[in-house]
């Protein structure tokens, strides 16, 4: 079985992140990078499958700037057996559209029977990527999922509904989205980290894989206009002279609070 895990540098989320006002981006330069919490958890699940299963490969992807292979070899002392990386000019301030195209066209070109993604990003946040590839490979998928069974021809598992728990299944190829309820990444051994040297990381751009990102015709979201979140103003402060319950019923009125 091939496995592909879809992986995320993201600025680290214990530090302030910034937002540049030239690009409207986030400014990956302010703060350290990190392997998104939610791509090691999916890539526990597909190591947790290989462990058992000598016969699957698990490979991750990821679409990201220069200088993340770092990122990706962590990947792959984890356990993983090759990378792939997508890198060019051409995705900077790429949206979620341009995004799944990207990877959807990179998953055709490494081929895959089940394709694992979080949930959600810890920067973008987003949570459409993973569906949006299901729809361009024709193929089921599965969100949110808190628990994950992979078999040889299908995949299943549970999330939370209003009310109770669904439990959902499809045949393979599939694309499914995990949660932070699935267990903890392991850690990287020193052996890991000696192979992970030598497993191949292949990089790849927009022209390998086809896709033009000014493609006429094609929705693609821009940035209109960016500006710094204003200051918190100081709130007001009654003082209780007699009159305190007066000021705060007046207040609640004119904010429209009752």
């Amino acid at each position: 079985m091939n496995i592909v895990v879809l992986v995320k540098e993201v600025p680290d989320t214990y530090e302030d992140r910034k937002l540049s006002l030239e690009t409207g981006l986030a400014d990956r330069g302010a703060t350290a990078a990190v392997l998104d919490e939610i791509s090691e958890r999916s890539l526990e699940v597909a190591l947790a499958y290989a462990d058992a299963h000598e016969s699957t490969n698990v490979t991750v992807l990821s679409v990201a700037p220069e200088g993340t292979s770092a990122t990706l070899r962590k990947c792959l002392a984890m356990g993983a057996a090759s990378a792939v990386h997508v890198v060019d000019d051409g995705l900077l301030g790429a949206d979620l559209t341009l995004t799944a195209e990207v990877l959807a066209e990179a998953l055709r070109r490494v081929s895959f029977d089940l394709v694992i993604a979080g949930n959600l990003s810890t920067d973008g946040a987003g949570g459409m990527v993973p569906a949006a590839i299901a729809e361009l490979l024709g193929v089921a998928h599965m969100t949110g999922l808190s628990t994950v069974d992979i078999s040889a021809d299908a995949v299943s598992g549970t999330r939370p509904v209003d009310g109770g728990v669904q439990t959902v299944s499809a045949q393979l190829p599939s694309v499914i989205s995990i949660t932070e309820a699935l267990p903890d990444a392991r850690f990287a051994n020193f052996k890991g980290i000696m192979a992970a040297k030598k497993k191949p990381l292949e990089t790849v751009s927009l022209a390998d894989l086809g896709v033009d990102p000014e493609t006429p015709g094609v929705a693609r979201s821009i940035m209109l206009t960016v500006a710094e979140k204003p200051l918190r103003t100081a709130g007001i402060k009654i003082v209780d002279e007699g009159d305190a319950a007066e000021q705060l019923a007046s207040f609640l009125v004119e904010n429209r609070l009752v």
